[in-house]
C-alpha cells in the first residue's frame, strides 16, 4: 500500500510522525461518542497494520497489551504505519459488556450499515475508516465471562501468509480457526485484509503472562513482516503447538465442578479432567478428554448446569513433542520483557 500520503479520519499523517486521532461514533443519548486512535508512521515505506482490542467490551488484557506497545522505543524505527485502536467498544467498556447498548455483538456485525442498528453502524465505521485502509491486522481477545483461554493465536493454517505470521508471534498454540459469518476477520479476508486473533486470558480480568505474550507478539509479527529491525543476537524461534482441530467439552449435569487438569496441559483420549459433584449428595461422575490434545481453554467458574461448556481441547497428533514444546514455552514466559531496554546494538537493519 503506497505510503506517500496517508489519511485517516480527514487527519494527513506525515511521515516519521506519531499522533491520537479521534472518529466520531453514534452518540449515546445525548453523549458524544469517539473511537479513540493512536498512529504511529515510520520515516520509510511500508505496510499498514491495525491493532485492536475491546471489541467486545470486557476483554481487557489487550488494552494493556497496545498500551504497553505504544510507549516501545524500539517503535522510533517502525517502517509503514501502525493503528493503535486500543477500545473498539468504547459503549460496551463503560458498562463492563461484552456487548453493545441494544445487546448486539459487534463482532458479529461487520461489515455494518450506515442506516443499520447501533452495531451496525459502529462496525462500519470502523471497518471502513481503519480497517479497510490497512494490509493486515492483529485483533486482541479473551475468553467470554467466568472462561479463560490459554495464549494462542487463530488464524487460517492453510493460508501461506497467515500462518507464517501466526508462528512467528511466539503464542505456545496455533489454532486453525474457520470464519464466522459477520465477523471483523471474515469480512476483512474477503476484502483482502488478513487478521491474526490473538487469545489469551479471562473477561474483566487482567493477565500478566497473557499481557507479555501478547506484546512480545506484536513485536515478532512486525519484524517478520519487516516493519522493525531485526535483533542481532536473536535466540531461536520456539516452534508453537499447530492445531487444526478442536472441541469444546460440555457438562453432562448440574453440579459442583472439580477440575483435575490445568488450563494448558496435556490430555490423553479418555483421561480424567474433572469431576462433576452432586452438592447436597455423594453422587459424582467423571469428565474424560474425547481425544489426545491441550486445553486451551476452561471454566473458571464451579458451578455448572447441564449443557454448559467447561473444557475447550484442541487436538494433538503428537502429544509428546507437544509437552516438550508447552514446556519450553513456560521457561521462556519467565524471561518475557516489555522491550522497553532494547539497545542499538540489539537492532540491526
Amino acid at each position: 500500500m503506497p505510503n506517500s500520503v496517508f489519511i485517516l479520519a480527514d487527519t494527513k499523517i506525515v511521515k516519521g510522525s506519531s499522533m491520537t486521532v479521534y472518529i466520531d461514533l453514534p452518540k449515546l443519548y445525548n453523549t458524544p461518542m469517539q473511537l479513540p486512535l493512536h498512529v504511529i508512521r515510520g520515516k520509510k515505506n511500508g505496510p499498514v497494520v491495525f491493532v485492536s482490542a475491546a471489541i467486545h467490551g470486557d476483554e481487557l488484557n489487550g488494552i494493556e497489551i497496545i498500551r504497553r506497545f505504544k510507549k516501545l522505543s524500539i517503535l522510533k524505527r517502525v517502517r509503514g504505519t501502525v493503528i493503535l485502536v486500543p477500545i473498539v467498544n468504547i459503549y460496551g467498556i463503560s458498562t463492563l459488556s461484552r456487548y453493545l447498548p441494544d445487546r448486539r455483538d459487534l463482532n458479529r456485525s461487520f461489515p455494518g450499515s450506515s442506516t443499520g442498528s447501533l452495531a451496525s453502524r459502529v462496525a462500519k465505521i470502523f471497518f471502513d475508516e481503519v480497517v479497510s485502509k490497512c494490509d493486515f491486522g492483529i485483533d486482541l481477545h479473551t475468553a467470554s465471562i467466568h472462561k479463560s483461554n490459554l495464549p494462542q493465536v487463530r488464524t487460517n493454517i492453510d493460508n501461506e501468509y497467515t500462518f507464517s505470521l501466526a508462528k512467528a508471534f511466539g503464542a505456545p498454540v496455533v489454532l486453525h480457526s474457520e470464519l464466522r459469518d459477520g465477523s471483523l476477520r471474515s469480512v476483512a479476508q474477503e476484502k483482502g485484509v488478513p487478521i491474526l486473533l490473538y487469545e489469551a486470558g479471562e473477561a474483566l480480568r487482567f493477565d500478566e503472562t497473557s499481557i507479555r505474550i501478547g506484546v512480545n507478539g506484536l513485536v515478532n509479527v512486525l519484524r517478520e513482516s519487516d516493519m522493525l529491525p531485526k535483533i542481532s543476537r536473536k535466540k531461536e524461534q520456539k516452534s508453537p503447538i499447530i492445531s487444526r482441530n478442536s472441541k469444546w467439552i460440555r457438562s453432562g449435569g448440574g453440579g459442583i465442578l472439580r477440575t483435575i487438569k490445568a488450563l494448558g496441559e496435556v490430555v490423553k483420549e479418555l483421561e480424567v479432567i474433572a469431576y462433576i459433584d452432586e452438592p447436597l449428595g455423594d453422587e459424582s461422575y467423571a469428565v474424560y478428554a474425547p481425544f489426545d490434545g491441550v486445553i486451551i481453554g476452561k471454566s473458571e467458574i464451579p458451578l455448572v448446569q447441564e449443557g454448559d461448556a467447561i473444557f475447550h481441547i484442541a487436538k494433538l497428533t503428537n502429544i509428546e513433542s507437544a509437552e516438550d514444546r508447552l514446556e519450553s514455552f513456560n521457561e521462556d514466559i519467565i524471561e518475557l520483557s516489555e522491550f522497553s531496554e532494547l539497545n542499538e546494538e540489539d537492532i540491526i537493519e
